[in-house]
């Protein structure tokens, strides 16, 4: 009996493989988001950011060693002051830097999200309680409030801060229900942004008067000291922040 032979090619016993697919498809939905992002920062924007923070770190750090080295329990309420207020600062001048690049909506998302966390739930709380703080220490021994520059700016601040998280949050939460939803709510950001440019300064100057222009100041810190922390490193935080400002987001004019 001879073998039965078969016409079939070897290749009709494999079953051929799907084409493969290209390999841009392959990419999951984040990695080609995160390859469509667009550079935001500008020239200068790195040196900025960083002279911002390290310049808020002496400011805070020079404050906090000056506060504890000096017995704090002998001024009483008074000794949670000046901690907590260069504490809100440094929270506050992150909250702004993380923000200031972003012109894309995930950055621009992720940067929001940032940004309140180190305002309203960190830097706020700190502001909050240093202030209480020393206006219950005033009145515990009788002192008038507001008696000083130092004073009037920094109740002036504290009250702009009120105003300045209600026109923020009030145009982002629940969709900007509080202004109207839509186009309406995010109309109002921009003057939100604007007051914010103007308040961060107040609140600077407001640092410079009670530590370069104070009594505390003046018995605590010697003089170079004192310039550096209290004059040099406000002035920094302020130009590092101009300096990534992006006056286009905030479209006036249009």
């Amino acid at each position: 009996m001879t073998p039965t032979t078969t016409d079939e090619s070897p290749e009709t016993n494999y079953e051929l493989l799907p084409p493969a697919e290209p390999f841009e498809q392959l990419k999951t939905p984040m990695g080609r988001e995160e390859q469509s992002l667009k550079p935001e920062a500008r020239r200068g924007d790195l040196i900025a950011y960083y002279t911002a923070l390290s310049a808020v770190a002496v400011l805070v750090t020079v404050t906090w060693i000056v506060v504890l080295h000096n017995n704090p329990t002998t001024v009483g309420w008074f000794a949670l002051h000046p901690p907590l207020q260069t504490l809100s600062l440094s929270f506050f001048t992150y909250g702004i830097l993380t923000l200031q690049p972003t012109s894309q909506p995930r950055t621009k998302a992720a940067g929001l999200t940032r940004h309140q966390i180190a305002i309203v739930l960190l830097g706020f709380p700190c502001i909050l309680i240093g202030t209480m703080a020393v206006a219950y220490n005033k009145r515990i021994h009788n002192k008038e409030h507001m008696t000083t520059w130092h004073g009037t700016f920094g109740f002036l601040a504290f009250f702009w801060i009120f105003v300045q998280m209600a026109l923020g949050g009030g145009s982002v939460w629940f969709q900007g229900v509080a202004f109207g939803g839509g186009v309406k709510a995010k109309a109002l950001w921009k003057y939100h942004r604007l007051s914010g440019y103007f308040l961060f300064p107040t609140l600077l100057f407001t640092a410079h008067l009670g530590g370069g222009w104070s009594n505390w100041g003046a018995k605590y810190t010697d003089p170079g000291l004192q310039a550096i922390t209290y004059t040099v490193a406000p002035f920094l935080i302020l130009a590092a922040i101009c300096v990534r400002v992006r006056l286009s987001k905030m479209n006036f004019f249009r």
